[in-house]
């Protein structure tokens, strides 16, 4: 595979591990770019999650998120992947993450075969392009890649190797990466103790480019139901926005087209018009010395 250059934004990645972080220092620090763990198995939830992607976002660091896969078959992945996105949404809309949102395999502690090392990976990629519509990412070991297959080729890489002089090794599904996890032991202003170093395979310029496509957030890819459940930071506002007959209760994570938009300027800018009339009407009345109730 191919070298690094110092030319390539640099990154990390972080999990609860890392404590508080001062997210202006790594900004400051030429840092462009983090991913932060979401999840682990199917049930937890890394309790720093939603404070670190607030934190990097507000410094103006592009973000994505992980998740760390425990599952030993297929169906035990889709449970995962459901449990990861579920856990995105958590932190913010999905259209918060500028980055792919990444599987996180390197170990086989169940001893699984091969194949169904294959079987797990693909189920789970499948399962979170589907709920998110975005391609996500297989990140992985220098060795532990070479478990992968040819067909799981079509997802970016994003290879750990800890080394300064060798690169990755290619393997079947991959002869080049787009992430490189190049270090364990590096220090950044703005976090206490060791972290992840990571550079992408481009500029920073070409990582924006990179970030901006298919980043829709609006659910499944070419589902016209789009996303059926309400986001969690989302639940107060659409239940009043229903309640208020500015949106039906259905489709809450669909994409609002232009004639949707318009639809509800409209609808807004008619409540506006109503409730100023109201008060110009009991303005008016207390005027004349008659309440309007």
């Amino acid at each position: 595979m191919q070298s690094r250059s110092v030319s390539h934004a640099r990154g990390i990645d972080v999990s609860r591990w890392q404590g508080s972080i001062d997210w202006k220092q790594v900004r400051e620090a030429g840092i462009s770019f983090v991913f932060i763990k979401a999840s682990q198995g199917s049930s937890l939830e890394d309790p720093k999650f939603a404070e670190n992607v607030q934190g990097a976002k507000a410094a103006g660091l592009l973000v994505g998120a992980y998740h760390f896969l425990g599952a030993a078959s297929a169906a035990a992945a889709r449970q995962e992947a459901k449990h990861f996105v579920e856990t995105m949404k958590k932190a913010g809309p999905l259209a918060w993450f500028d980055l792919p949102p990444v599987l996180d395999y390197e170990n086989n502690p169940a001893g699984i075969s091969r194949a169904a090392i294959n079987q797990a990976a693909a189920a789970f990629l499948e399962e979170v392009e589907r709920l998110t519509g975005r391609q996500p990412i297989l990140y992985t070991g220098n060795a532990f890649a070479a478990n992968f297959d040819e067909s799981l080729g079509r997802y970016d890489l994003w290879i750990a190797r800890y080394s300064e002089t060798r690169v990755p090794d290619d393997r079947p599904a991959w002869n080049k990466w787009t992430f490189w996890q190049y270090t364990d032991s590096g220090r950044i202003n703005g976090i206490t103790g060791k972290v992840d170093l990571n550079v992408y395979a481009g500029t920073l310029s070409d990582l924006k480019a990179y970030a901006s496509q298919g980043n829709t957030g609006n659910g499944a890819a070419g589902s016209s139901g789009g996303i059926r459940e309400v986001s969690p930071w989302a639940e107060a506002s659409w239940r009043e926005a229903v309640e208020n007959g500015f949106f039906d209760d259905a489709r809450p994570g669909d994409p609002m087209t232009r004639e949707e938009a318009a639809v509800l300027v409209n609808r807004l800018l008619r409540e506006l018009r109503q409730r100023i009339e109201a008060q110009e009407r009991r303005i008016e009345s207390l005027k004349r010395g008659t309440v309007i109730l």
